[in-house]
């Protein structure tokens, strides 16, 4: 056990938080998204949703402020102005996080898919929510 880690994130989760670099990319997920066949790091938070996920990883993990924006959200084929609960959820937990306002940049589903396909890992949690999947690009300290 260690003190000020977020229970949420298993041993294998902190390893790869910690290896990732500056500009490395880490899609988190809702449970619809198909992991297994796009990235050989997945992470699964099946008992989180995808705000306590956000939470528990980016008390440690720093957005980028280099290139922004850094925060991407998905939306609907078509619909690229569609807003959901859930983004507002995410995008709260990750200003909260950084004590600043965050750009939360709108991709289509299947550009999001390719973006999460390239990322370092993917957290797969278990949000029953459609178009709940996000990627971070990993900052500096």
């Amino acid at each position: 056990m260690l003190k000020a880690i977020p229970a949420l994130l298993t041993p294998e989760l902190l390893c790869t938080l910690a290896s990732m670099g500056h500009g490395d990319r880490l899609a988190i997920v809702d449970r619809n998204y198909p992991s297994a066949s796009s990235a050989p790091r997945v992470h699964h938070l099946a008992g989180a949703d995808t705000a306590s996920a956000a939470r528990a990883i980016l008390a440690l993990f720093p957005v980028d402020t280099f290139d922004e924006p850094a925060v991407f959200r998905i939306t609907p084929t078509g619909q690229p102005d569609a807003r959901f609960e859930a983004h507002d959820e995410f995008r709260a937990e990750v200003e909260a996080a950084e004590g600043r306002e965050v750009e939360v940049e709108p991709v289509e589903r299947l550009a999001l898919y390719e973006l999460a396909r390239s990322a370092y890992a993917i957290v797969q949690t278990g949000e029953p929510r459609g178009y709940s999947c996000f990627v971070l690009v990993k900052g500096v300290l």
